[in-house]
């Protein structure tokens, strides 16, 4: 059984971000664009089966849902909270360990992994998204935003130049950053 514990607005329109009594995963964070990448999902694939309801992402405590631009959320909310209510968190698939040599084998990657851990990642998180590292080639970053973040117009303009100017200063001049 989980509880809504508060809903925030995210600056992306058509997410909120519902954050719930209890910790749902202590170190991943899951994304589905789309209902078919949820299959083996429980919890995401039933949130899904709601009308309206377009992404799925959840981590820690909370579940950031977009909602198609036609959707309500007073036809997608109650609905959401009444199944959470039913939701045993024991169906939710167990996180996997964490490989950490990939990122140990390459010393700019963890530099950078550390810089967005503790300026960028906890923001986003309090905004309802996050954001995975999924390249680097030489000094050009690949990443992908994660909930509310993914489809939210500042991201891809604001916020990943504000990303790069952080990752140059603190890091490598020479670092790009590009969105996936």
């Amino acid at each position: 059984m989980l509880i809504v514990e508060d809903v925030e607005l995210t600056p992306n329109p058509h997410a909120l971000k519902f954050i719930l009594d209890k910790i749902l995963l202590n170190f991943e964070s899951r994304q589905f664009s789309i209902k078919q990448d949820a299959e083996l999902d429980p919890l995401a694939k039933s949130i899904f089966e709601i009308d309206g309801v377009e992404s799925v992402f959840y981590m820690d405590k909370f579940i950031t849902i977009e909602k198609s631009k036609l959707a309500d959320w007073s036809n997608i909310q109650g609905p959401f909270i009444q199944f959470l209510k039913n939701f045993d968190v024991n169906q939710i698939p167990k996180e996997k360990e964490v490989n950490v040599t990939d990122e140990s084998s390459n010393k700019l990657l963890k530099q950078i992994n550390d810089v967005l851990d503790k300026q960028v990642r906890p923001a986003l998180a309090g905004d309802g998204g996050g954001l995975q590292v999924i390249g680097l080639q030489g000094n050009t970053v690949k990443i992908k935003y994660q909930g509310a973040c993914g489809t939210c117009p500042t991201s891809i303009t604001g916020t990943l130049q504000a990303i790069e100017a952080l990752l140059k200063r603190d890091i490598n001049p020479s670092i790009q950053v590009i969105s996936a």
